[in-house]
């Protein structure tokens, strides 16, 4: 093992009198360790341009000093807007967010076609740009409604156990098959000659750059997307969000007091409450007689309203746990 002073010894033995004098070489002093506590709820964050999912999470994290957390879907770095982040209890239902419609403000530059579709590749191909008004709401509703997209090479996808966008970047291309999705509307929102403004309401697993690309192709001059704004996923908003130089100014009480409940990814769902004795055995895992119809997916509380206790379906009469909180986290929401 070599000693980590060694560079600083004479080359050879005996020449100790032209030997440099030891330095006090002091490291930085440890940033201070962040010290994790529970915290359960749901940020709405306004990511900006330029920020990774992950990262944008990790911000968030160690501001609220949170034990678990975790982003319902990834918005990719060049995109800005709504990202769900939930901590604690919250995480539990994430899959509902990841699962719900998406509301997007889609940006295409016309008669200009990149590398994977978006400002980040290089230029593939230059088109004139001669198209009107009647021409854009034909190209828009021919992908309104359900349809078949083939997704980008440039995805997270696997194939193989690897990142489609690997692929890419090393020249391969991979034969993807069609996934079936739903456009439910796009609108129009600005139009000049070469930028035009969407407000695209879509299924998830919509990939907006490939809708960019292929409403450019039914246009006959190419597209890019050029930006891309999330506005809603499922019932939250944009409306809703806090950026991070917002959540930063505040102090802890205040960044906790932006937290939704951990049931604000299902509040579109029915709601089924339970007296004292039945939640206790609902928490427990025990399938509860209800009377009513079946469900797919139902809230469940205890008596008191804000006693979240999970979520659950109902099939012939029976309610049935799929995702439980805890007695903790029970506790804790009712301490909140």
């Amino acid at each position: 093992m070599i000693p980590h002073d060694a560079a600083s010894r004479p080359s050879h033995p005996g020449n100790d009198a032209s030997a440099a004098a030891p330095q006090d070489v002091r490291r930085p002093p440890r940033a201070a360790r962040v010290v994790r506590r529970p915290v359960h709820g749901v940020l709405l964050l306004d990511k900006p341009v330029g920020l990774s999912s992950h990262d944008a999470l990790w911000k968030a994290k160690r501001m609220l000093r949170a034990e678990k957390g975790g982003h319902t879907g990834t918005l990719d770095p060049l995109a800005s807007g709504l990202l769900p982040l939930c901590f604690g209890a919250a995480t539990k239902f994430s899959q509902v967010s990841l699962d719900a419609d998406k509301r997007y403000l889609a940006t295409l530059h016309l008669g200009q076609t990149r590398v994977g579709g978006d400002l980040e590749g290089e230029i593939l191909r230059e088109r004139p740009v001669a198209v009107d008004r009647a021409a854009i709401d034909a190209a828009v509703a021919r992908f309104t409604g359900a349809i078949a997209q083939v997704p980008p090479m440039h995805s997270a996808l696997k194939h193989q156990g690897k990142a489609l966008y690997e692929y890419a970047r090393a020249g391969v291309e991979i034969e993807r098959p069609a996934r079936h999705i739903t456009i439910h509307a796009i609108d129009v929102v600005e139009w000049d000659a070469h930028r035009l403004v969407l407000d695209v309401q879509c299924s998830k697993g919509t990939y907006i750059r490939t809708l960019a690309e292929d409403i450019g192709e039914a246009l006959g001059c190419g597209a890019h997307l050029s930006g891309l704004r999330r506005t809603a996923s499922g019932p939250l908003t944009l409306a809703q969000a806090v950026t991070l130089e917002q959540f930063e100014a505040l102090d802890e009480p205040g960044r906790e007091a932006l937290l939704l409940p951990a049931d604000a990814l299902l509040q579109t769902w029915p709601v089924v409450r339970l007296p004292d004795d039945e939640a206790g055995r609902f928490l427990a895992g025990l399938r509860r007689r209800v009377t009513l119809g079946d469900l797919s997916n139902v809230r469940v509380y205890g008596p008191d309203a804000r006693a979240f206790l999970g979520s659950a379906h109902i099939t012939a009469g029976e309610l049935i746990a799929d995702r439980l909180l805890s007695p903790l986290e029970v506790q804790a929401l009712l301490a909140a």
